[in-house]
């Protein structure tokens, strides 16, 4: 596959654009959820304004009354003409797409399709919440294969996993999180090649959650579960949701690999009733003519990514952190620190600032934090100095 990796572009960076008094008047979750005291530093949503091209879909739709029912396969033309040009990967086919409200609604239909009440999910822990969530309320039993010490697949452990859950012939499933989070693991063409390979020999079905793929650093590049050999049949659910900061307008779209497009045609009609039409045309706006906001994003990451590495090390060195190679996150490991399994309660009581648990994230997330990057370098600096306050 030929990818045009993120480019430099001539927009300002977005994540410099508000003040904290501006930001502050938001009524979303990340700055409701806490006193004003507090810094938060925790869920993800990103601290900038709309891209241009949103705006002016959003605002144009709603000049004219177009507030109705999603229709048409304009949002996946949209995305199938960003994986071709970001990914290289032409093997979008629109036919086989359907919206879905967003993106973990889409892995419970596409969970739905693909095994029954009682049977495994396998996931790769620690991970984010919800998979635990989601999975767990729909009568599935969450079945956990840690990442490995490099925080990266661990194929023999994943292949322990898979013979273990699929013994007597049961259904069992793979929900893969790619790019990882917490971790921000881009996975490669060699990794998920041998998870298809695995998944096929072992009769598990793959349904992949793909909503940061937009979101890699410079110089990693994201491969599409779907595009890789083996991954045929597989299901994937995507969004411009995380990279262009629209989570409270939804809308995602679930994509069939050739081999599971009969499974993704068993989806109830009315699981498509649930998408916003304006996350439809907010989604489609972002894809098609959102790209140069999202490059000046994607630089500014990597410039806090650096930020933080250099702040820790001067202010926190005994915190590990590795930059990761996609997401607008940063896990923290606070091991070494001796605030025990939940450091976060402890940087929220002493220090003011908000991050999110690790103990969510399952195996492999005690002693650990979840920090969101997508904010002013000034905001990371200050909440870096609360973390270190924290300590004294």
């Amino acid at each position: 596959m030929t990818r045009i990796p993120h480019e430099t572009s001539g927009e300002p960076n977005p994540l410099r654009a508000l003040t904290l008094d501006q930001l502050r008047c938001r009524t979303s979750m990340k700055w409701r959820a806490y006193p004003d005291d507090v810094l938060p530093l925790w869920v993800a949503e990103m601290d900038v304004p709309l891209a241009e091209p949103v705006v002016r879909a959003l605002t144009g739709a709603l000049a004219i009354g177009d507030t109705g029912y999603p229709a048409g396969t304009g949002y996946a033309e949209a995305l199938a003409r960003f994986a071709e040009k970001r990914w290289g990967w032409d093997g979008l086919a629109v036919e086989r797409t359907a919206i879905v409200p967003d993106v973990m609604l889409g892995v419970v239909e596409m969970l739905k399709l693909v095994t029954g009440p009682g049977d495994p999910v396998v996931v790769n822990s620690p991970v984010y919440p919800p998979f635990y969530q989601f999975v767990g309320h729909m009568d599935r039993q969450v079945v956990e294969a840690p990442l490995g010490a490099d925080l990266r697949i661990d194929l023999d452990t994943l292949d322990e996993t898979f013979q273990r859950v699929t013994g007597g012939g049961r259904r069992a499933a793979f929900l893969l999180c790619s790019p990882h989070n917490p971790t921000g693991t881009v996975h490669t063409a060699d990794e998920l090649a041998a998870v298809a390979a695995l998944a096929d020999g072992h009769g598990v079905r793959v349904v992949a959650d793909e909503i940061h793929a937009p979101l890699t650093a410079g110089g990693a590049e994201f491969v599409p579960y779907l595009s890789v050999p083996g991954g045929e049949s597989g299901l994937s659910l995507m969004s411009a949701s995380k990279a262009w900061n629209l989570a409270g307008i939804k809308a995602a779209l679930a994509v069939a690999g050739p081999a599971s497009a009969a499974d993704l045609a068993r989806m109830p009609e009315e699981v498509s009733h649930g998408p916003s039409h304006l996350g439809v045309i907010a989604h489609s706006a972002a894809l098609l003519d959102g790209t140069a906001w999202l490059d000046a994003l994607l630089a500014g990451l990597d410039d806090n990514r650096r930020l933080l590495a250099d702040l820790l090390a001067e202010h926190l060195p005994a915190i590990g952190y590795r930059p990761a190679e996609a997401t607008y996150l940063a896990w923290l490991d606070c091991r070494a620190l001796g605030l025990g399994d939940d450091p976060a309660e402890v940087f929220l009581e002493r220090g003011r600032v908000a991050l999110n648990s690790g103990i969510p994230f399952g195996t492999g997330g005690a002693g650990h934090v979840r920090l969101n990057l997508a904010t002013s370098p000034e905001l990371i600096a200050e909440g870096v100095r609360r973390m270190a306050a924290a300590l004294d």
